[in-house]
């Protein structure tokens, strides 16, 4: 039987999401699998041609199949149970370490619970690499012996051999030894060991993170492309990213319910679970936009998201959908960076580089006061003169200043 081939390096992830719902799903089902449940195995996909993602997520993303399916994707139960994750680890002992440990983040810690998933996996990696290296997963019993250090140090540094050979870059490695480090700083810090053994790994191999990739629709590229929102629905998705800096799979589950919009001054949007936790994101720009929006889906049938997708089994559009969107009206805008159509990334970044231009702002005006108070710097008075609240106000005020010279005299 022929099979189709599919040019898996050339695909975003977020186009990697949108092909496992509209191409890898759909087969999940025929084979009475739950796509949105449980995670296909490797061997599933490659008896269907799908081997390829395997190898594209590991050498072009830095992931592996667990944490695209669960930490990208969302696939399985939306709460992390801890205790009911399959290590495939051999030594209880570690096993039980873990699930302490990882317990011990969501209470204490308040990580949000796709870090958690997250770090759960590459410790599972880190154990059965270790597991498969030296016949047991027992990471514990040399740390109580100072004089086994250098056996165990060279046991941990073998298992980052595997990663330097087996991951694609520097950062996906010190992300897997950051974790890993972290863990067992757990295991001092509790007079579980003695010493970390993997804290000066990363001498030996010289491993270094590369900048990030900054680049941004600038001011005016952003105003043409609010400009060619010629739609409420499109000025509220430019808005999202842009104005409230949200992320684009943030703007493609908005519900109605997480906007607070009558609380005069302090107009925002609360998420119960972001990437660092719970919190709320501030809307100096577009309220009565959001308000039009909802006023047009107000009905009997509308489950509350503010971009409904019929066809989703979520009931809203993806990520994928918001980037190609803001990209379709960047490209209709005529609006390029660094002679690319921008995606919808790039205009969550213009969010960041305004918030920097607001708080300049906000320095430049308190020079003055800063002088007065014979104070060395305006910073100075920011931090020791004004009240928390007062720092608050002033930062909303100059930030919705920055916005509504970008996004004109809409609200």
């Amino acid at each position: 039987m022929s099979r189709t081939q599919y040019n898996w390096s050339r695909k975003s992830l977020d186009e990697l999401v949108t092909f496992y719902n509209e191409r890898i799903a759909p087969e999940m089902i025929k084979s009475q699998l739950q796509p949105q449940q449980t995670p296909p195995r490797y061997e599933w996909l490659t008896e269907h041609g799908f081997s390829g993602l395997a190898y594209t997520l590991r050498e072009h993303h830095g992931l592996t199949l667990s944490e695209f399916f669960v930490d990208i994707v969302g696939v399985g139960d939306s709460k992390t149970n801890v205790d009911s994750y399959d290590w495939t680890v051999d030594n209880q002992e570690t096993v039980d370490t873990f699930e302490t440990y990882l317990r011990s983040l969501q209470t204490r810690g308040e990580l949000a619970e796709r870090t958690i998933q997250s770090r759960r996996s590459r410790l599972a990696q880190y154990a059965r690499t270790y597991q498969k290296l030296h016949g047991a997963a027992d990471l514990q019993s040399s740390l109580t012996d100072i004089e086994r250090k250098p056996e165990e140090i060279n046991r941990c540094l073998e298992v980052f051999d595997v990663f330097n050979a087996e991951l694609s870059t520097d950062g996906t490695k010190l992300k897997y030894l950051g974790v890993v480090s972290q863990f067992y700083d757990y295991l001092v810090d509790f007079k579980q060991a003695k010493y970390n053994p993997v804290e000066r790994l990363n001498k030996q191999f010289n491993w270094t993170r590369t900048e990030p990739d900054n680049k941004t629709v600038d001011r005016q590229g952003m105003s043409h492309i609010y400009t060619e929102a010629d739609d409420t629905v499109s000025q509220v998705l430019v808005l999202a990213l842009g104005a409230w800096g949200l992320r684009p799979n943030e703007v493609a589950s908005l519900h109605v319910s997480q906007f607070v919009l009558d609380d005069d001054g302090d107009e925002r949007i609360e998420f119960e679970e972001r990437k660092n936790g719970p919190g709320s994101v501030a809307v100096l720009f577009g309220v009565e936009t959001v308000r039009t929006r909802i006023a047009e889906l107000d009905g009997s049938d509308w489950e509350g998201y503010l971009f409904p997708s019929s066809q989703s089994s979520t009931g809203h559009i993806t990520g994928a959908t918001v980037n190609n969107r803001f990209k379709r009206l960047a490209a209709d805008a005529g609006v390029v960076v660094n002679g690319e159509t921008p995606t919808a990334k790039m205009g969550r970044r213009f969010w960041y580089s305004i918030y920097k231009d607001a708080t300049s702002t906000l320095v430049a005006q308190l020079e003055g006061v800063a002088a007065d108070q014979g104070s060395a710097s305006p910073e100075v008075v920011v931090s020791n003169y004004l009240s928390e609240k007062d720092r608050r106000g002033y930062r909303r005020e100059a930030m919705a200043d920055e916005l509504t010279a970008v996004f004109g005299n809409r609200k």
